[in-house]
């Protein structure tokens, strides 16, 4: 090398040097240039080999020097590399280079991008380190406190190009991917993006190759966009080969459809199928042309569940809603129940021209009420309509007051529209979460009473201890109670509640004619046969109520056999009839279309 540059560049010299012994003076060098060499001995002694390596490049450098390092960074070695000049107070600086363009892309292109590590020297070490992260070689650094945070920015940009790169080559249409922008300045997720392709096979025309749908602000936990079945029924009506579905959060605020448009147009279109024209027009879609609404009126935080909000939402049916979220899981709503208006009539007709000029403004929330005849979750519905399974013309003189116990509060709706529309009905909820109870009293207009009581509590402790009083029996009990634990295939109820000890007091509690109703919500179907099968031991007959659109389904459990559904059938219209029995307030519920495509488990 020496012999080959002495004519072109008399002033670079090669010496042959062993890095981790260097014979220069102390502080002889403003910079040091690695490429690639800390990535290879890294791997060597555990990282000591590595170690002695930039000890010996901090030596030489003077103030202000600068160590340049290019690199892959894997983990273990830009964590070896930050941590050892974090710790000297230096300032760290890590630029990710543009990744190739659409253009460039082959299918052997390599997928990850390449870094450069810039440490910089001072001469006196800083008290707190200066982390930061840039993308490009000119982009704004994004100033970070830990050194974890910075290796979870560079594991972010490593699988954000591996996704760019598998979206650029192809995909399984029956594979999820997707990833969360956040905002620059505040770090908070901002925008979900989901890729979902249609079939190889399906016939689209040569305008549609890629197309954007903004999911409207408060519907992105429906079925259409929340589930994998439904983004790509989604995707199969929009005739798109490639659609990518947006969600928006919470806690963000949005303008309007054309700045979301024009802020998400940079990132989106690194996302487009292979083989797009780079001057392709890409169109953004929505429903109804707008963001939709979102108002969050409450926040607050549960020891059980974490932290919670609850919030105002307009569906795409046009109504209102108020909904109680868990933030551990934010694409699930707890509780959820329709709201009104309490506007009078006649205040209303003043407003009539306002109104028309503004159809997508919302009433403030002191104007809105809880719509206690409509329960918006489905399953919440069947587990009323298994109230038929009585065989009582529920509440007659004849057949006597219900009791009810029912595990699992949410936002109240469920024992609120017993109280409220089952005649002779008495209710005993148990909930765990005190937290939970104070937001259906606030938030969702729960009122208990006489008739409608609330046990705080264990809602196994309670079982327990009902069974060992032996002086109280139920007509029915519910189970309508979560699984905290994401690692097992059941979501609901937790699995100490259909354990045989477990049914074996709900069946000493029940009355004769009485009904066990459970919630089960189970993806594993091995689990779900298991439970079938302990739960038919005491219950002979076992009547399953597919959700349509969930994985939610309700088991309605008896202990006579045979139970006929011509019987049940006439049965609900009995119950239909008592639900109605006060013309002034009637439910909008039909109970023989709930019971009409029941299953003999």
């Amino acid at each position: 090398m020496n012999q080959r540059n002495t004519d072109r560049r008399p002033g670079l010299t090669f010496q042959q040097v062993d890095a981790t012994q260097m014979p220069y003076e102390d502080a002889c060098f403003q910079a040091a240039l690695d490429k690639g060499t800390l990535d290879a001995m890294a791997a060597e002694e555990e990282g000591a080999l590595a170690r002695n390596m930039l000890t010996e490049v901090g030596r030489v450098l003077s103030v202000g020097g600068r160590y340049v390092c290019i690199t892959l960074a894997q983990e273990s070695v830009i964590r070896l590399a930050v941590e050892h000049f974090a710790q000297l107070g230096w300032a760290v600086r890590l630029h990710c280079l543009q990744e190739e363009t659409r253009a460039d892309e082959e299918e052997g292109s390599f997928a990850l991008p390449i870094f450069v590590l810039v440490c910089t020297k001072f001469r006196q070490a800083l008290p707190t380190p200066i982390l930061e992260m840039c993308h490009g070689e000119d982009g704004t650094p994004t100033r970070l406190t830990l050194v974890a945070d910075l290796l979870m920015a560079v594991r972010e940009r490593q699988a954000y190009s591996a996704l760019r790169k598998r979206l650029r080559t192809g995909m399984d249409v029956s594979t999820d991917l997707s990833l969360t922008l956040c905002h620059a300045k505040t770090g908070l997720p901002r925008y979900t993006l989901t890729v979902q392709d249609s079939p190889p096979g399906t016939k689209v025309r040569r305008s549609n190759q890629f197309a954007i749908f903004i999911v409207p602000q408060g519907s992105e936990t429906a079925w259409l966009y929340s589930s994998s079945e439904g983004r790509r029924q989604l995707a199969a009506s929009a005739n798109f080969r490639r659609l990518v579905i947006v969600a928006m959060h919470r806690n963000q605020e949005y303008t309007d459809m054309q700045a979301v448009q024009s802020e998400l147009s940079p990132m989106v279109m690194e996302l487009a199928p292979p083989g797009m024209a780079d001057n392709q027009q890409v169109p953004f879609l929505s429903v109804g042309g707008d963001l939709g609404w979102r108002e969050v009126v409450s926040r607050g935080k549960s020891k059980h569940s974490g932290e919670y909000c609850v919030e105002n939402v307009r569906g795409e049916d046009g109504e209102l809603y108020r909904r109680l979220v868990f933030l551990s899981n934010a694409a699930l709503v707890q509780s959820e129940s329709r709201l009104v208006s309490s506007i009078s009539a006649s205040s209303q007709k003043k407003k009539s021209k306002k109104k028309t000029k503004q159809t997508s403004a919302a009433p403030s929330s002191s104007s809105l009420s809880v719509h206690s005849g409509f329960l918006c979750c489905a399953h919440h519905e069947v587990m009323v309509a298994g109230l038929a399974m009585l065989d009582l013309g529920v509440g007659n003189d004849k057949d006597g007051p219900v009791s009810v116990l029912l595990v699992g509060l949410g936002g109240g709706g469920l024992p609120q529209f017993l109280r409220d529309f089952v005649p002779g009905v008495s209710v005993e909820v148990v909930e765990l979460d005190p937290a939970v109870l104070e937001v259906a009293k606030e938030w969702f207009c729960f009122r208990p009473d006489d008739r409608l009581t609330v046990t705080l509590g264990d809602g196994l402790e309670r079982i327990c201890a009902l069974e060992k009083e032996g002086s109280r029996l139920f007509d029915a009990i519910m189970f309508d109670v979560d699984n905290k634990d994401s690692t097992v295939g059941m979501s609901s109820p937790p699995a100490a509640f259909v354990e045989s000890s477990i049914l074996d007091k709900v069946g000493s509690l029940l009355t004769p004619k009485g009904v066990f109703i459970l919630n089960l919500v189970c993806r594993d179907s091995a689990l779900r046969k298991d439970v079938l099968e302990r739960v038919s031991r005491l219950f002979p007959t076992i009547l399953s109520r597919k959700i349509d659109g969930e994985v939610n389904e309700v088991l309605l459990c008896h202990r006579r056999e045979n139970v006929s559904l011509t019987s049940l059938k006439q049965a609900s219209h009995r119950l239909q009839g008592a639900l109605h029995s006060d013309v002034t307030r009637r439910p909008q519920i039909d109970i023989a279309e709930l019971l009409k495509d029941l299953r003999v488990e």
